[in-house]
């Protein structure tokens, strides 16, 4: 895969955005954090998004100006409408607003509704980690709906990722995790590629399990399943419901409101240790439990144990050394953009 330097695919997409009509801000914000996503290895939630983001801006279901408006300001809790926002300029808004209150009253929580699509929740964790806060990040989609119930065959829900992170003394913890076994853009890919997903993370619309991509798409239709599979997505599935509890329900609107379009309802919540037990204790506890689990011998023949997100900060760190790697197709997905707009492509690395 060709490689290419973080800041040039930042100034690419920066440059996109704002020749479809957002603010240079906007621009800026947006497109650090789908190049974050692509930093960290999740290539469907990073720069793929991009041509979908620009389409949508185009056909105007995305709005590109004005502020979302607060419902309700209580100090601590806050809700906002998002007004369909592009969303990752709305959940860097409301960390930032939610990192001062949580300074202010030791917790803060944002719940924004009719946000748009918010892209890779692990793309938002070390704005807060790196001031030292902890942070809970939750995103479902209402207007979508394709995992099943556990037990049943039809689509439900959206896989309702649930991110958080939190400072250690040998750096964060960082986590992002869908209430599913895989996610919408893992499946749409393995279908456009004519590829199997790596397990059987699906049910044809029998209800027998596959990894047949192409499954999800047929009629009767498919559907992902929650996380644990057959056998323990009961998990998965009640994990799910409480994601649609904090987004959508918290904020007075979703599912039951027939909601249409691509979108996103959206939960944040920051903690400030010191409102609680104390940095010193907080760090001291954080930093025991992760070097308790390194210490753990592996399994015969498995790599050492890790922690969450270490992986994908190591990637991190590499990547901005060396160059990111853009997964096949994205780049050509942006030529036509970039005509369109008379932006020069980034050179590779």
């Amino acid at each position: 895969m060709p490689r290419f330097a973080a800041d040039q695919l930042v100034g690419y997409a920066g440059s996109l955005l704002r020749a479809s009509g957002l603010s240079a801000a906007r621009a800026q914000t947006i497109a650090e954090i789908l190049v974050e996503g692509d930093l960290f290895g999740h290539t469907t939630h990073g720069l793929q998004l991009l041509p979908g983001y620009l389409k949508e801006i185009d056909s105007g279901t995305m709005t590109v100006t004005g502020d979302p408006e607060t419902l309700a300001d209580t100090g601590p809790a806050i809700t906002w409408d998002g007004r369909r926002l592009p969303g990752p300029w709305l959940v860097v808004q409301a960390l930032d607003l939610a990192s001062q209150r949580a300074v202010q009253y030791g917790t803060a929580t944002v719940v924004i509704r009719r946000s748009h699509h918010i892209a890779c929740l692990a793309a938002y964790l070390k704005r807060a980690t790196d001031r030292g806060l902890a942070i809970i990040l939750a995103s479902s989609d209402p207007a979508g709906a394709s995992v099943t119930p556990h037990g049943g065959v039809g689509r439900l829900m959206t896989p309702n990722p649930l991110a958080a992170g939190w400072p250690t003394a040998s750096g964060p913890v960082l986590l992002d995790v869908s209430m599913s076994t895989t996610t919408n853009g893992l499946t749409n890919r393995c279908h456009a590629e004519g590829k199997p997903l790596p397990h059987p993370w699906l049910i044809d619309g029998h209800g027998e399990p596959t990894a047949d991509a192409s499954a999800y798409f047929a009629d009767p239709p498919g559907a992902i399943l929650p996380l644990g599979g057959l056998d323990l997505g009961h998990k998965g599935y009640a994990l799910g419901l409480m994601i649609e509890m904090m987004t959508s329900a918290l904020g007075g609107y979703g599912r039951a409101d027939g909601e249409t379009g691509w979108g996103a309802a959206v939960f944040l919540q920051v903690f400030d240790p010191d409102a609680f037990g104390g940095r010193d204790g907080f760090l001291r506890e954080t930093s025991w439990l992760a070097d308790a689990a390194r210490a753990i011998p592996p399994r015969p023949g498995a790599p050492p144990v890790r922690l969450p997100g270490e992986a994908g900060l190591k990637r991190r760190a590499e990547q901005l050394r060396a160059g990111v790697e853009l997964y096949g197709g994205i780049r050509e997905a942006l030529e036509p953009w970039a005509k369109r707009f008379g932006v020069e492509p980034p050179p590779e690395a």
